[in-house]
């Protein structure tokens, strides 16, 4: 499960964007300083940053430039003040997007799926073909084998086993899996993710597969799993 480190010295912010965040399928991280947020940021290594600008001990600048150093993670800025010269060296110094106060807890996690979207189609393999377990997916053709059986999937369930196989180990949310596979400006019911993954499964469970499985993380989503 993907982490994210969420400091802000406003705590009742804080826990709400925890809420938030856990909502999403992430680990929290908090931290309520700007030292405490590098500390916990060297030390735990998280796959997202939510970083308040006003912060005791070091200011978001510091601590993103800090960060900046020695990792790519996405950094998303937050600040009270809306002024564009903060914008501009937010951005500058390595933050991939800014939110000014007030927002909305899903503006924040929109955000957040948009910037991860962006990365998982920027680092997508240029490869059309995934192996791992007797399971093969090739994106030229669109098909699927099981120990070289193959398996009748549409498009849409094709696109869906592939970004679970490629982030194998990483649970998604049905509204993250929303948004890579049926567009950001869709507005359907996450449900829609659970109907697919039902046929899916059903097409799949055709062939024996012991050696992975599609699991269902409670109140999360899904995640592509290899058995040991």
């Amino acid at each position: 499960m993907a982490t994210m480190l969420i400091a802000d010295d406003n705590l009742q912010l804080l826990n709400i964007l925890k809420s938030a965040a856990q909502r999403e399928g992430f680990q929290t991280i908090l931290a309520q300083d700007g030292r405490q947020a590098l500390e916990a940021f060297q030390m735990q290594a998280p796959q997202m940053v939510l970083l308040d600008v006003m912060m005791p001990e070091l200011d978001g600048f510091q601590v993103c430039r800090e960060i900046r150093k020695t990792s790519d993670v996405p950094i998303i800025m937050i600040t009270a003040r809306g002024e564009d010269f903060e914008k501009i060296m937010g951005l500058d110094i390595g933050a991939d997007d800014y939110i000014v106060k007030p927002f909305s807890p899903g503006e924040v996690m929109a955000r957040v799926r948009a910037i991860l979207r962006r990365i998982e189609k920027q680092a997508g393999d240029p490869a059309k073909l995934l192996h791992i377990a007797g399971l093969c997916i090739n994106l030229e053709d669109y098909s699927v084998c099981i120990d070289d059986q193959p398996i009748r999937l549409t498009k849409r369930e094709v696109d869906m086993l592939w970004t679970l196989v490629h982030g194998k180990n990483r649970a998604y949310t049905r509204e993250m899996l929303l948004d890579l596979l049926w567009g950001y400006d869709y507005y359907g019911d996450p449900r829609t993710v659970d109907s697919h993954m039902k046929r899916l499964r059903a097409k799949l469970d055709m062939v024996a597969h012991p050696s992975w499985e599609i699991r269902t993380i409670r109140n999360v989503g899904y995640k592509f799993e290899v058995l040991t």
